[in-house]
């Protein structure tokens, strides 16, 4: 089959290698779409740890193909997920108290085990989440990660209807965080960003305040034209943005951490305790969240921005993600 796989040099080739028989508790799916995320470019460049030999991929949609014996929670024809959250294990405190995603043996696709960047792959039957009739695959991809991480930031951040979010960062997670926000939460939402292309599709999408940080001082607007956001939401992968958005909020907000720069972010630890500030980070979510994510999706609430390309155009889309100039999600199509 055809994979993209990770080399010791962090680049990445597309290439034929052989998959193994499924095992016990095991499907084989037939992959047929799979997102291109910011966590793959971690991954790649050996940010979380060297994985040589990897294939890539956890934004993963297919159509089951072969299930092993016993296996009861999937049968063929059903078309699954293959998410970032591949498999914990199942009974530590973290994986029966609805915080699976922190189990602290979790098996991560296109990480710890090989993803959905190829025409097949392998997953743990009973972690592969069903996608609902009427969801796009593409669509669907875009949820399995981006779409689950910012719906359960936007849960995470506790903003009640009415009650104003700032997002910082608007591509490919701000955009669903978004939609999700305003049309799921029924919260306000001011769209901070550098570009004003990505700013534009805030406003169509339904944004009520877009700023340019090139251009304003987003925590000067916010303070003074809303008293302070409810909270934040921060999806871009910048210091800045984290540094940001914890004065943005008023007093007893909450800054939901999701972008993952490599720098450390300012905490004025007086402005955090004598305003009451929580700063709390929000790992993508449980197979529950993915459920509930996809459902809104089905029911045309949500609307991911995608764009299907290649298997072959791999490494340009992630040369792209690092230029900034993508909107929305590029989706690797197996059929193209």
């Amino acid at each position: 089959m055809k994979a993209a796989i990770v080399n010791k040099d962090h680049s990445v080739d597309v290439k034929e290698m052989e998959i193994r028989a499924i095992q016990a508790g095991e499907a084989l799916v037939e992959v047929s779409h799979c997102g291109v995320c910011h966590t793959d470019l971690h991954v790649k460049d050996g940010d979380f740890g060297e994985v040589p030999g990897r294939v890539l991929g956890h934004e993963g949609i297919g159509t089951v193909i072969e299930v092993a014996d016993g296996v009861t929670s999937l049968k063929i024809g059903d078309r699954v997920s293959i998410a970032w959250f591949f498999e914990g294990c199942g009974v530590c405190d973290y994986c029966v108290s609805g915080k699976e995603t922190y189990c602290r043996s979790v098996k991560n696709a296109g990480y710890s085990v090989d993803g959905a960047m190829a025409e097949k792959c392998i997953v743990t039957a009973d972690y592969a989440v069903k996608v609902p009739e009427g969801l796009d695959s593409a669509a669907a991809s875009s949820i399995t990660c981006a779409g689950v991480t910012t719906y359960k930031a936007v849960k995470v951040s506790d903003v009640k209807p009415g009650q104003w979010l700032a997002i910082y960062g608007v591509g490919g997670l701000g955009n669903l965080a978004l939609q999700y926000a305003k049309e799921v939460f029924n919260a306000k939402v001011v769209a901070i960003d550098i570009s004003d292309e990505k700013l534009a599709l805030a406003t169509e999408l339904g944004a009520d305040m877009v700023i340019n940080v090139k251009n304003e001082d987003p925590e000067k607007v916010i303070q003074e034209k809303l008293g302070g956001a409810h909270a934040a939401v921060i999806t871009a992968v910048s210091k800045g943005a984290f540094n940001q958005a914890v004065n943005s909020v008023r007093a007893a907000g909450r800054v939901v951490a999701v972008g993952l720069p490599s720098d450390s972010m300012d905490l004025n630890i007086p402005k955090l305790v004598l305003d009451g500030i929580e700063v709390v980070g929000s790992l993508v979510g449980t197979r529950e969240d993915l459920r509930e994510a996809f459902q809104f999706a089905a029911e045309g609430k949500v609307v991911p921005i995608v764009h299907n390309r290649p298997i072959e155009d791999v490494n340009d889309i992630m040369q792209e993600m690092i230029d900034g100039t993508i909107n929305g999600r590029m989706v690797i199509d197996m059929s193209l």
